[in-house]
């Protein structure tokens, strides 16, 4: 299953990048799809430098079905149907629930869920089309379970989580699979915002702060991107074609 056209959003940092340079590595042309040129550029840069394929499909706004839209048909005509699509894009603010204003929920939603409710409906002809397809959404062991001060959040992710499901059973007779990926605490850009709203609360320096979020991991550590994006490439993979309506936890045990 090499050589076939990975379309993964939110590209240029993080779980994203770890994600598009794994499916890279495995021999698949990745379209590298976000708001910025710049990160997506390093990223695209950086996979051609060791031997492979990729494009960058900037000012990819998943929100804006008609963006998505033309981001998708830019993909497609530069690299084929899209056999693997990867929804990697999203945020995490943090805010008491009283002090999550509508503002603030509504941005959440539709970036983190809404935009993978866009994102599929644009590019799942395509995936159809491609022959053993994969879709795969980036959720959170937040959409397995609930953490204080990001009631927006676990609630995309949960809402991510169902999403997926009802799709993989949608779709179960025919040879496309669909998965969500639940990362916990990972070692990431969202991780590092995570700190400084942490430290800027309570005090407490950002190596204390650090070592409470791993605290949650019973190995005792952060994810990394790499972690998350190994599973994601085993789902993408044929070997992979029984699994489907599942949300996978990459998280140390945390989520049993």
């Amino acid at each position: 299953m090499s050589k076939r056209h990975a379309f993964v959003t939110g590209a240029g940092s993080g779980i994203g990048k770890a994600i598009a340079l794994a499916l890279a590595a495995e021999g698949h042309i990745v379209s590298l799809a976000g708001r910025r040129a710049g990160p997506l550029e390093a990223v695209r840069d950086e996979i051609r430098a060791a031997g492979g394929e990729a494009f960058v499909h900037e000012g990819f706004d998943v929100t804006d079905a008609a963006a998505v839209e033309r981001g998708i048909a830019a993909a497609i005509s530069s690299a084929g149907e899209i056999a693997v699509l990867v929804n990697c894009a999203g945020e995490a603010p943090s805010a008491p629930f009283e002090k999550t204003d509508f503002a603030l929920w509504q941005r959440v939603l539709s970036i983190n869920l809404t935009g993978v409710y866009i994102v599929m409906q644009a590019a799942l002809p395509s995936v159809r089309r491609a022959g053993k397809g994969r879709i795969i959404n980036v959720a959170s062991t937040a959409g397995l379970t609930g953490y204080a001060y990001v009631s927006a959040y676990c609630a995309s992710k949960h809402g991510v989580i169902g999403l997926t499901r009802a799709l993989a059973l949608e779709l179960a007779r025919t040879d496309v699979t669909v998965n969500a990926v639940c990362p916990g605490f990972t070692d990431t850009p969202l991780i590092d915002n995570a700190l400084d709203t942490i430290t800027e609360k309570t005090g407490r320096s950002r190596e204390e702060a650090r070592a409470s979020l791993a605290r949650s991991n019973p190995q005792g550590r952060l994810v990394s991107p790499a972690e998350v994006a190994h599973t994601v490439s085993w789902l993408a993979s044929e070997g992979a074609s029984a699994i489907t309506g599942q949300a996978i936890a990459v998280a140390g045990g945390e989520i049993l």
